[in-house]
């Protein structure tokens, strides 16, 4: 059974408070002794992989191990060591993995196969663990085995360290930051719960699964302060209540709660935040020396940084079209004006007042339309007209595809976003169409959302210009609208009007807690995030 685990700002450890386990003794666990291309202890290298040490990828220590699988098979491509356990006895495992290009995954092996990594997390540390009871005393083998799998080109390097726990001193009994107990209680299909906390990089620091049904489970986590966000995953989709039993979760710190559900679909995210938001980095939160998933743009700024940014952030998983509607019924719910878990749509949503009209999750999804209130449908805030049509990845990426009424998006069609002078359409919102105001330096057809989202929108349009880096300098003259919008470059993307204007939108409208648990949900759902929600001080850095 897999239970949870974490990450402290020191350490990374399967840490069950209730229960400390007994200390196995995995050598070399942080790769720190070697002789030439071999990690002291680990005795079994597969044929199918080559080590070397690195220096320069490390998550604990001074350095950590380069797997170059090479295989094009799944035949044993290992790397093992054998250790000592004593019958029942509890022993917590946990390792920490680097994946690059996506296209290998690691397992962790535990006197068996336990579970797997997330390859589609790519430039970025993430640990698998394992909660072990042997039944009699005896040597087993600990240690990962690595699958190649679609698009695996027979050559991928991926980074091993901090195998846990080890001779090396990586071992954690305590918490000196902020205890959470996370409650579960599982229905009839508790396999099919899973969970994780994510912190403000977007990097898992703590999750769990495997688990029984009908049990319930007290996961004690210790997080350094920070901003964070509690996903808990239902893999077949019904939630955990109520139509196969009765199950819940709950997050608290004391006798405080920080999150709760029970009743959803495919996953329920919360955002939380952990003394004053911010730490040394490991945490969560904004922080202008940016670390984990954006390590590798330390001391970049100008066009340098864009391209760091798309190399982390291209090839990102495509669900396809179709999905988006899943990840609406999950992650585009209405949790911050009127509260009621009613699709919300920017072309729609009055914060400052009751709607006019709401749109009930998959129900009400287009559709035939014949005027607002209808249903809704998939915006592509970036149309995709401008990338020539129903192009992938373009065409399904979620960070610029938002749920919006259906007839308001019709309206909208291809226009440019910008401020308008005289409209000839208005939403119940107040969002326009009409005659572009003078002050922007267009004249032309635009399209207007109100000021409340006008920086999501902007962010969105920073992100296709950097995600599509390498093609967008050549879908200047796909349309009008696009040859308005575009200059044909790959740095700038855009005419210096639409910059301007866009600049205006992203400074006077920041960052929203909306926008940070969309980001959460897109990187969850296909594997990459929008880096202006994460460091908005990118955009003015590049722009």
């Amino acid at each position: 059974m897999l239970h949870g685990k974490y990450k402290t700002k020191l350490l990374s450890s399967a840490l069950l408070l209730a229960a400390l386990p007994t200390m196995a003794n995995v050598a070399n666990g942080g790769f720190e002794q070697w002789t030439g291309s071999t990690p002291s202890s680990w005795t079994t290298i597969d044929s199918g992989i080559s080590l070397t040490r690195s220096t320069s990828t490390v998550k604990s220590g001074s350095s950590s191990a380069a797997v170059n699988v090479t295989t094009g098979s799944q035949s044993n491509t290992d790397l093992l060591q054998q250790i000592a356990v004593e019958a029942g006895k509890t022993y917590n495992f946990s390792v920490d993995v680097y994946h690059t290009e996506g296209k290998v995954k690691a397992r962790l092996y535990i006197d068996g196969y336990q579970s797997y990594s997330n390859q589609a997390q790519t430039n970025q540390w993430q640990t698998i663990s394992h909660t072990y009871t042997p039944s009699s005393n005896k040597t087993i083998n600990v240690g990962l085995r690595f699958y190649d799998v679609s698009g695996f080109d027979g050559s991928e390097t991926v980074y091993v360290d901090n195998f846990l726990p080890n001779t090396d001193g990586g071992s954690s009994t305590s918490c000196n930051d902020n205890s959470l107990t996370l409650t579960l209680n599982t229905d009839n299909y508790g396999s099919e719960t899973s969970w994780t906390v994510n912190n403000g990089q977007g990097s898992s620091v703590a999750n769990g699964s495997g688990y029984a049904s009908n049990t319930q489970y007290n996961e004690q986590l210790c997080l350094t302060d920070g901003a964070y966000t509690l996903v808990v995953s239902d893999s077949y989709g019904d939630g955990m209540c109520c139509n196969v039993g009765n199950g819940s979760y709950t997050l608290n710190q004391g006798s405080t709660e920080l999150a709760s559900g029970a009743n959803f679909n495919s996953t329920d995210s919360t955002a939380f935040t952990l003394g004053d938001g911010s730490d040394d980095g490991n945490g969560g939160g904004t922080n202008p020396t940016p670390t984990g998933y954006y390590v590798t743009t330390q001391g970049l700024s100008g066009y340098a940084l864009k391209t760091e940014l798309y190399n982390i952030i291209k090839n990102h998983s495509s669900q396809g079209y179709s999905a988006i509607w899943n990840f609406y019924d999950s992650s585009a719910r209405d949790k911050y004006f009127e509260n009621d878990n009613s699709i919300l749509d920017m072309y729609s949503e009055k914060p400052n007042g009751s709607d006019s009209y709401t749109y009930t999750a998959v129900s009400d999804q287009c559709g035939n339309y014949s005027g607002e209130g209808n249903c809704y449908n998939r915006e592509h805030s970036f149309p995709k007209s401008w990338f020539g049509g129903t192009n992938e990845p373009m065409n399904s990426d979620v960070h610029h595809i938002y749920a919006t009424d259906g007839y308001v998006n019709s309206k909208r069609s291809n226009f440019p976003f910008g401020e308008v002078a005289s409209a000839t359409f208005t939403s119940t919102n107040g969002s326009k169409l009409g005659s572009a105001a003078s002050s922007i330096n267009y004249s032309g057809t635009v399209f207007e959302p109100i000021d409340e989202f006008k920086g999501d929108f902007a962010r969105a349009y920073f992100y296709m210009a950097t995600r599509y880096e390498n093609v967008i300098g050549s879908w200047q003259n796909n349309t009008t609208a696009s040859n308005a919008v575009l200059n044909g470059s790959s740095n700038q993307v855009f005419e210096s009007w639409v910059v301007t204007m866009l600049l205006n939108w992203h400074n006077a409208d920041p960052v929203s807690q909306m926008e940070l648990d969309r980001n959460q949900a897109a990187f969850d759902f296909q594997g990459n995030r929008n880096p202006y929600i994460d460091h908005p001080e990118f955009i003015e850095m590049i722009w």
